[in-house]
């Protein structure tokens, strides 16, 4: 009687580990089928990454589950010009799960402190306080993803947002396309 009860414990055990790695690397991402919306926050409005051969995932969980990779064309006098927009010397790319192996976390952000790729803001509150980030590469690759903004921090750890954050009853997030 104990063998049994212990084969049941441990079968448990494997059946909810099994369910709980599937849900954390696979069960809440999905590709993302059609355009994404891949723009660049300049002075004087968004510019439309010429972005090709685009894979992108998000989570269906939270507005920070967002990753894509894609090539562009642009080249060092445009991403010069580009760098008038809002740079982001500090982007930090979160980790994608690991089927996703175009989105190399740590190194993009080697790229991004070593100087060979910029990280931009390519679209203000993509969620409620997330930012979507752009990162560009000489070598024409490109990376995106969100990261929490001043709004998002705040609103998430409970400080009193203020009025420079949007009003969270009429926002409405970006849809992908849309643009």
């Amino acid at each position: 009687m104990g063998k049994i009860a212990v084969l049941l414990i441990l079968g448990t055990a494997l059946a909810m580990g099994a369910g709980l790695w599937f849900a954390q690397t696979r069960g809440y991402y999905a590709a993302i089928e059609g355009p994404v919306t891949l723009t660049l926050e300049t002075g004087s409005g968004l510019f439309t990454l010429p972005a090709t051969e685009v894979q992108a995932i998000a989570s269906n969980s939270s507005p920070l589950g967002f990753r894509a990779c894609f090539t562009h064309d642009l080249d060092g006098v445009a991403l010069a010009y580009m760098a008038s927009g809002l740079p982001i010397p500090d982007a930090a790319p979160t980790i994608a799960p690991p089927w996703f192996d175009c989105f190399d976390a740590e190194a993009i952000g080697a790229q991004i402190a070593d100087g060979t790729a910029r990280a931009f803001i390519a679209y203000k509150n993509a969620g409620y306080g997330v930012d979507r980030i752009v990162a560009l590469t000489l070598d024409g690759r490109g990376f995106a993803w969100h990261e929490l903004n001043e709004c998002g921090e705040k609103a998430y750890d409970g400080t009193a947002i203020g009025e420079e954050c949007p009003d969270r009853a009429t926002f409405e997030p970006l849809t992908e396309g849309q643009l």
